[in-house]
């Protein structure tokens, strides 16, 4: 069969380990900014529609290496204490390819001046392909070959919960619900679960900075990863105040490898993002990723919450 296929095995077998077969979650660098792939509680925004995207090219210079698009779009009602959203994951590796359409909504359980709890549900399809026609035999005569295009389509469904303040995010949610408890398979998406904390430095009126934390787990295989990051802003008047320019991050996950984060303020409300990973796996150091991001804001009046007085400064976010 072709190599890019076989290289591409046995990168994620040697990423993944050897005991956990299923299908991961995507990886994204950029989920520091956009939480809501793991978590739809994260999309109770307040003041606007959302709107967001993400592209990844995973281990350059592997022929058929995982490429990721991430799409995803959702408003906060401030007059139902509820946010919707709609998202779509197509994610492509060798021969196969996933697409994961989600529906997801977020109700705030409680909207305080200071303090804000929501719940998230996220619901769709799970759905695999395998292209066998994209398979070379070294021996044409090869009867075991497969060659034929198969499809699997399941439910899915994401569960989660996110505390906000004016400097800690909070956060724990699960993913692929209707894939607990089950036993893994090649072809099947495996449920996940997560758990992180941010401590975001709100004070500064030059600069914002934060550190964050997260765990993931996947049956027996735990990630854990650090991030600090930083957002310089610029002075615009007392009755504008301060606007971001630009902000730089770093990430470390504990599967080895190193992740150089950067974004630009086009606009107030229109941002664009890079992020650079580095594996440190042996024999693997020289394929890198690269990972683009484009996240912009509507103003909306249903979606306000200036109603309430509460302090949105501090909801970059």
């Amino acid at each position: 069969m072709k190599k890019h296929f076989l290289y591409v095995s046995i990168l994620a077998v040697a990423v993944f380990g050897n005991e956990t077969y299923a299908q991961s979650d995507i990886s994204m660098a950029t989920h520091w900014y956009n939480r809501s792939n793991y978590n739809p509680a994260s999309i109770a925004k307040p003041d606007y529609i959302y709107l967001f995207t993400n592209a990844r090219s995973q281990w350059t210079g592997i022929s058929g290496s995982p490429t990721v698009v991430n799409i995803q779009g959702s408003e906060y009602i401030q007059s139902l204490h509820s946010a919707f959203g709609i998202s779509m994951v197509c994610d492509n590796i060798g021969v196969t390819q996933t697409l994961n359409p989600l529906l997801t909504y977020a109700f705030v359980i409680e909207n305080n001046r200071d303090w804000w709890l929501s719940m998230g549900i996220s619901a769709g399809v799970f759905s695999r392909s395998m292209n066998g026609s994209q398979f070379e035999a070294e021996n044409s005569n090869d009867n075991f070959l497969f060659t034929d295009l198969e499809r699997t389509t399941r439910p899915d469904a994401n569960l989660g919960l996110e505390f906000q303040s004016t400097h800690f995010i909070i956060g724990l949610s699960t993913t692929h619900l209707f894939s607990a408890w089950k036993d893994t398979t090649l072809f099947l998406n495996a449920n996940h679960q997560y758990g992180y904390v941010t401590y975001k430095n709100t004070d500064p009126e030059i600069y914002n900075y934060s550190l964050g934390l997260q765990v993931v787990n996947q049956f027996n295989r735990t990630i854990v990863e650090g991030n600090a990051s930083i957002r310089f802003k610029k002075q615009t008047g007392l009755r504008s105040g301060a606007a971001e320019i630009f902000n730089l991050g770093l990430s470390y996950r504990s599967s080895k490898e190193l992740t150089c984060m950067f974004g630009v303020n086009i606009t107030h409300d229109f941002r664009i993002g890079y992020a650079f990973d580095k594996s440190f796996i042996p024999g693997f150091s020289q394929n890198n990723t690269h990972e683009i991001m484009l996240e912009y804001r509507i103003p909306s009046r249903a979606s306000t919450s200036e109603a309430n007085n509460r302090n949105t400064n501090f909801w970059y976010y």
